[in-house]
């Protein structure tokens, strides 16, 4: 496994648009287990693609407190399930050290490879 490089706002490949996954194969293996070891290393709870320069529509995340339940979804649809937000704290990998607070639906349906 290898730390990636984060790339960091307001570089603009931030804002590149990521292409679906075509096939899962041991790049993409290779690529989530990077993108997992660079996310922890990093005290993050989740990472994109976009965001180590690889551009394909992979998101990694582990919200657990021990670290030990990560979770990969490849081309997610996120569909909120409600009209209800509720406001969560939020920071991100790429804009390090400012966290903010975001309204969000209160409940999603995610459909992703995994």
């Amino acid at each position: 496994m290898a730390l990636l490089p984060i790339l960091s706002f307001p570089d603009p490949r931030l804002r590149t648009i990521a292409k679906p996954v075509e096939q899962v194969n041991d790049e993409i293996r290779q690529l989530a287990a990077d993108m997992f070891e660079t996310m922890y290393a990093a005290s993050g709870i989740g990472l994109a693609a976009t965001q180590v320069d690889r551009h394909i529509q992979l998101i990694v995340m582990d919200l657990s407190e021990t670290k030990d339940q990560p979770l990969v979804f490849i081309n997610p649809q996120v569909t909120p399930l409600t009209d209800e937000t509720q406001p969560y704290e939020e920071g991100c990998l790429s804009v390090p050290q400012i966290y903010d607070k975001v309204e969000r639906p209160s409940r999603v349906k995610i459909e992703a490879l995994n």
